[in-house]
């Protein structure tokens, strides 16, 4: 946590300087630990900058997902130490991630701008860690006292319907990644979804696919729930993208995207493509580029495609 406090202090944020430090045991029992601020991805800070918005998305990267898409071990079963009450945004993505423990600075709880928030904190972020088995707990460093804001029983395993699709393939090359999205638009119909090719730390390829889906924990097969979960609340929402729902997943299991061989069925959200940009994705593949949620994200697309920061085809 005083890694994550101290290093706040260099993000380029005017205002809501945020550090976050995440931190795991590697699969040869090693410790590891990354840590980063909410900041501008290089590319929109020197072909942008930092007064426009990416479609209807600030072009920053929060403390937490930057962590995420930058860490150098596989973050199942990691936890995160966060200078401020998390967004939930960050909570869909610490989820999907595979992330245990989340630990707040108490003093977070005490700024203006988490008492602007506080609201979608209670209603969403905390909902979304109960219903992923996330436990949360705040610090006092000066007390050096840990207090517990949820602890979630060992035995419990959250919902999962739509889990990430694996299908091993021998070669990474446009032949087989055309058949593969081929493949899952006859399986998935007018579902939205997005295809990646990508390899293991023992150079195993696999061609992963994720559809577009409410986060971890929650279930679409009940109706009454699946309507709840559709309707925005706010400008934040239950439903986590196909596109974030691959890198979270490849950063959980430490995959690697094979450059180049990244599909979405439709043009992804604004905070997607920003997302994209933070993890260094530079070309996507769209199947209809005329088609995504909302016009926001065909204006961030005209953005970072008229800046060269990413190629859409």
């Amino acid at each position: 946590m005083t890694t994550a406090i101290e290093n706040a202090l260099n993000s380029a944020h005017p205002t809501n300087k945020i550090g976050a430090t995440l931190f795991g045991t590697d699969t040869a029992g090693d410790r590891f630990f990354v840590s980063k601020t909410n900041n501008w991805p290089n590319a929109i800070d020197k072909k942008i900058g930092r007064d426009e918005k990416i479609g209807n998305s600030s072009g920053t990267i929060h403390a937490e997902t930057a962590c995420i898409l930058n860490s150098p071990f596989g973050t199942e079963n990691s936890a995160v130490c966060i200078t401020d009450p998390f967004c939930p945004n960050c909570a869909k993505n610490i989820a999907e991630s595979g992330i245990k423990t989340i630990y707040i600075d108490s003093k977070g709880f005490e700024k203006d701008f988490f008492k602007r928030r506080s609201g979608h904190f209670d209603t969403m972020s905390m909902q979304i860690c109960e219903r992923a088995g996330i436990n949360v707990f705040a610090i006092d460093i000066e007390k050096k006292e840990i207090t517990s804001i949820l602890e979630i029983p060992d035995d419990y395993l959250p919902v999962e319907d739509s889990p990430i699709h694996y299908q091993e393939i021998k070669d990474a090359n446009e032949e087989t990644f055309k058949k593969v999205i081929q493949e899952n638009f006859d399986l998935h119909k007018k579902r939205k979804f997005s295809t990646a090719l990508v390899k293991d730390i023992d150079d195993n390829i696999y061609a992963l696919t994720a559809r577009a889906h409410a986060v971890t924990g929650y279930t679409m097969k009940d109706p009454e729930e699946a309507i709840d979960l559709l309707v925005p609340v706010g400008k934040y929402s239950f439903i986590q993208e196909p596109v974030n729902r691959l890198m979270m997943h490849m950063a959980r299991k430490n995959l690697f995207l094979i450059y180049d061989y990244l599909f979405c069925s439709q043009v992804p959200t604004s905070r997607e493509q920003v997302n994209l940009v933070g993890a260094d994705v530079k070309r996507i593949t769209i199947g209809d580029l005329q088609k995504c949620r909302d016009v926001s994200g065909l204006k961030a697309m005209k953005q970072l495609s008229n800046a060269k920061i990413i190629d859409y085809s």
